[in-house]
């Protein structure tokens, strides 16, 4: 059986420069910023988290803002086609994950499990 976690809690954030967004989010969780931009086009930004717990992730977005979150995946294939079955929709692949849709409307990624460190 392939299984699957949340793995991220991710704040859509429509700015324009992220800094500023991770600033406050950083002061108003009491979580220090990790990695200011993760993937190096500042898009994304990382605050401290226990190894327990879900990662915190920014994203800067052009839709409006809102949180979702990643569900993480030993077979990306295999959830989709899961998630698909229950009712979901793929919305697009990016990078490396899949944008999808709860028949309730709500937006999540699925993302590829990450290795063990």
């Amino acid at each position: 059986m392939n299984r699957s976690r949340i793995s991220a809690f991710v704040l859509d954030c429509k700015v324009g420069d992220l800094a500023a967004a991770t600033d406050f989010w950083s002061k108003a969780l009491g979580r220090p910023v990790r990695n200011p931009d993760q993937d190096g086009d500042g898009r994304y930004a990382e605050l401290e988290t226990d190894t327990d717990e879900p990662f915190l992730l920014l994203q800067r977005v052009e839709h409006e803002p809102r949180i979702h979150i990643d569900i993480e995946s030993e077979d990306l294939d295999a959830d989709v086609a899961r998630l698909e079955a229950l009712g979901a929709k793929r919305i697009a692949f990016v990078k490396r994950w899949w944008v999808m849709e709860a028949p309730t409307g709500h937006r999540f990624c699925l993302i590829r499990k990450k290795p063990a460190t």
